[in-house]
């Protein structure tokens, strides 16, 4: 659930047990009291990334010892993406480097970056996604 009040962008969060928040920088209008929408879409992202890479490490017994996912948001021109099926108008690109440490060889650092792009978060980044927006049931509409 997320819950704020309409004069600031500061929002407060919960997330099953847990209490976060989240706002925009001073430089956009907030008061940099949390991290950003689109840094809690990032973290989402490099949480899924690492734990999912890490969790196949454990069951095959690779000698993974660390993972640091390290990932940044921006826009691009559609033109300029030679992978990208769209190519009109501006695309959100996520760039997301993976370190690895361990006494890996080559084939289980391979396999470990494909793995990496079979988290959860990243299917679902990746895949269509349907939104459906409502108003909740107990609105209070004037």
């Amino acid at each position: 659930m997320v819950h704020g009040s309409a004069r600031s962008f500061r929002q407060e969060v919960v997330a099953g047990k847990y209490n976060l928040v989240a706002d925009e920088p001073v430089s956009a209008g907030g008061s940099d009291a949390g991290p950003d929408p689109y840094h809690y879409l990032l973290t989402s992202l490099g949480v899924c990334t690492s734990m999912t890479i890490g969790l196949y490490a454990r069951r095959k017994q690779i000698p993974l010892e660390n993972i640091t996912v390290s990932l940044s948001h921006s826009r691009i021109y559609a033109i300029d993406c030679e992978e990208c099926e769209t190519k009109e108008g501006m695309l959100d690109r996520i760039e997301v480097e993976v370190e690895m440490t361990g006494s890996l060889n080559a084939e289980q650092h391979a396999k470990l970056m494909e793995i990496a792009a079979k988290c959860p978060v990243h299917r679902t980044l990746i895949s269509e996604i349907n939104i459906r927006l409502r108003p909740a049931q107990k609105s209070s509409l004037a």
